[in-house]
């Protein structure tokens, strides 16, 4: 296991490609969200910020503006009792943060690479009655989408962390089928 306190090398391409794979992974569930409030665009324009980084856009104040702004679309979402548009939302909203992603080995930073597919995930099982098989189809579609740049930065950061319910159990399952 890595140091928590040790610096880890992540180039600016890689920050791309991880905030690539995020938005591959958390755009699906846009449709959940915006089914059940089409006129919050807030989830889009996060996962909009992030592609734009992701193609090469400045790394600003926007990305994380966006992402604020997506986590109160999913607390808008949960308040009105709408489950699984609210982790669409998050799903957005870590996607957005995934251009954040700290060189530090924690393993809560494997949240900002993972978070985005089991956020997702988990809201395709709620929207499909709770039903761990469409969670489980949504990250083995994740785990396709991880290229090698995605893999081996991950591998530069200690295992998935324990806790975080259902979605924490998503990340771990990904984090070990990917390593």
């Amino acid at each position: 296991m890595t140091d928590d306190s040790a610096p880890i090398e992540l180039s600016l391409p890689e920050l791309r490609d991880v905030a690539g794979y995020a938005v591959a992974c958390a755009r699906p569930a846009l449709v959940i969200f915006e089914r059940e409030r089409p006129d919050d665009r807030r989830p889009r324009a996060a996962i909009e910020a992030a592609e734009a980084f992701a193609a090469g856009a400045e790394r600003t104040k926007a990305i994380r503006d966006s992402a604020w702004a997506a986590q109160r679309a999913a607390h808008a979402a949960r308040d009105a009792g709408l489950v699984a548009a609210h982790d669409a939302a998050r799903a957005a909203l870590a996607a957005a943060g995934a251009a954040f992603l700290h060189p530090l080995a924690k393993a809560t930073q494997v949240k900002h690479i993972l978070g985005p597919a089991a956020h997702a995930a988990r809201a395709f099982e709620l929207d499909a009655g709770d039903d761990p098989a469409v969670g489980a189809d949504h990250i083995a579609r994740a785990q396709a989408l991880a290229s090698p740049v995605v893999v081996e930065v991950l591998g530069r950061y200690p295992a998935a962390p324990a806790g975080g319910g259902r979605v924490g159990e998503l990340v771990r399952r990904l984090d070990e089928s990917l390593r």
